[in-house]
């Protein structure tokens, strides 16, 4: 089955907000807002769908303005109020369909119809499927669009404008009588070396990476650029959403090219020849106990003296320039570092996540709906995102449900 309605809301506004994003994370260096949208709008831009676009400042100007009041999800499209009038294939349809032959090369045009009834842009008398038919065959032929992005070389002047991130193979240790492999997951501070975020872990995933993202966020405000790798777990839908949430942009490093994360590379090595080379594997039994000893490493690296930082340790480096960071409240990381999926839910209310069973609101019934959720499955909601509301549902309680229904029975007998 086709699945378009969120995810390709989602993908727009992702591009939408790659076009914003030095405005947004403070990293464009014109003279005024204006200039930039005058500058944004001078270029020619590849959509998810492959097509390319100019837009004018006015439209770009719209969009901050949006993301500005209401945050990442203002800049999806939002469902039509049109219903039942004559509809021409405008540039929303357009992309959507383009979009969705780009995907589903073999995808028939009454599918694609049906498609665009079911996420809500149109209705069945809005459009004939001739006139559908007729516009795939002048627009969507097939094409390959390859991007590629220049990477500059960062040498940012103050903290928390770039976080270098990356993971390493860590030691083995033998926990309950198991060898196991451990990861470190860790960010640095490009203007201060200091070390902002870091853990350990018996799995490099995408759900580990936010774990020390939201405690670097939480604790020392959030930054401005992330430099990444091209691995899967930075490159996730995932991370791109979590860095539009927060206000922040992805660079990926281009491949070979090993300047671009050099700091966090370099520090990777001098944990292995000072840390890991001193380590008895041995005298830990858990992961715990080595989460330990790495933190009591890292504490001593943050308050040493370094080359390159004038006589300062990272630590002071950092916090001589505290005014730059910018905090964000205990709602707003909440709400930026859920997990987002989309369900089918089924006849009789039921969507699956991680194959456990949630019940929603009957309202949702045989409809596909937007789930956030936590990590640890502990806070679940059904997000409406026309209205920003966040409903939680629970797990299914099958005991309870039953009772219900017996007694739905004997009052239905009496």
């Amino acid at each position: 089955m086709v699945r378009l309605t969120d995810k390709y809301r989602t993908d727009v506004a992702l591009f939408r907000y790659g076009i914003l994003a030095p405005l947004i994370s403070d990293t464009w260096e014109g003279n005024s807002d204006s200039q930039f949208f005058k500058e944004a709008a001078n270029k020619t831009y590849t959509l998810p769908n492959g097509k390319e676009k100019n837009y004018t400042p006015h439209t770009i100007y719209r969009w901050y303005l949006a993301y500005s009041k209401d945050g990442f999800d203002a800049l999806k499209i939002k469902n039509r109020g049109d219903s039942g009038k004559f509809r021409r294939i405008d540039d929303d349809i357009a992309d959507q369909i383009i979009y969705m032959k780009k995907e589903y090369p073999k995808l028939p045009a009454t599918l694609i119809k049906q498609k665009l009834i079911e996420n809500g842009t149109i209705n069945d008398e809005d459009l004939s499927l001739s006139t559908i038919t007729r516009f795939i065959n002048k627009h969507c032929e097939k094409t390959s669009m390859t991007q590629t992005k220049e990477m500059k070389r960062y040498e940012r002047e103050h903290i928390n404008e770039v976080w270098c991130g990356d993971s390493s193979v860590g030691p083995y240790i033998k926990e309950d009588g198991i060898k196991r492999r451990v990861y470190i997951i860790a960010l640095i501070d490009d203007a201060s070396r200091f070390i902002v975020g870091i853990d350990v872990f018996y799995n490099d995933n995408f759900v580990n990476l936010m774990k020390v993202i939201r405690s670097a966020v939480t604790k020392y405000g959030k930054p401005k650029i992330f430099n990444f790798d091209n691995g899967a777990n930075y490159k996730s839908h995932q991370m791109k959403l979590l860095a539009a949430r927060i206000g922040a942009t992805i660079h990926y490093c281009a491949p070979r090219t090993p300047t671009s994360k050099a700091k966090i590379e370099r520090w990777f090595r001098t944990l292995k020849d000072q840390w890991m080379a001193g380590i008895n594997y041995n005298d830990y039994r858990s992961l715990d106990e080595l989460r330990d000893s790495l933190m009591r490493y890292v504490q001593n690296y943050n308050n040493t003296i370094h080359s390159a930082l004038d006589g300062l340790t990272p630590q002071d480096r950092f916090f001589n320039e505290s005014s730059q960071m910018t905090r964000m409240t205990d709602s707003q990381i909440e709400k930026a570092f859920l997990l987002e999926i989309e369900r089918k839910v089924s006849a009789d209310c039921i969507v699956m996540i991680d194959n456990q069973e949630y019940e929603v609101d009957s309202k949702y019934a045989n409809r596909r709906i937007t789930i956030r959720y936590s990590s640890h499955l502990d806070e679940v909601y059904a997000y409406d995102k026309e209205s920003d509301v966040y409903e939680k549902i629970h797990l299914v309680d099958k005991h309870s449900n039953s009772k219900i229904k017996r007694k739905v029975r004997m009052a239905g007998n009496e």
